[in-house]
């Protein structure tokens, strides 16, 4: 519980000191996997739009812990 607390203090900080990058999604409310996924991919397309080698470039995004709450039985069945 001391802990939680301490977190929320320090994020609360951290964020009304503007010491958070913005499109940072970890440890923040509202941001997910989701909300990185969804910048790195509008920068892709952004890129190709203005015709930059975006489709040549090497885009490493750790999405591993991104699958550990999905039932992969479900997944596996929707596939």
């Amino acid at each position: 519980m001391l802990q939680r607390m301490v977190a929320r203090r320090l994020l609360a900080h951290l964020g009304s000191s503007g010491l958070l990058p913005r499109l940072q999604s970890a440890y923040r409310d509202n941001h997910s996997v989701e909300t990185a996924m969804l910048k790195v991919l509008s920068d892709i397309f952004l890129a190709n739009d203005n015709g930059d080698l975006s489709s040549q470039s090497l885009v490493l995004l750790d999405l591993s812990s991104a699958f550990d709450t999905v039932d992969h039985h479900i997944l596996l069945h929707r596939f």
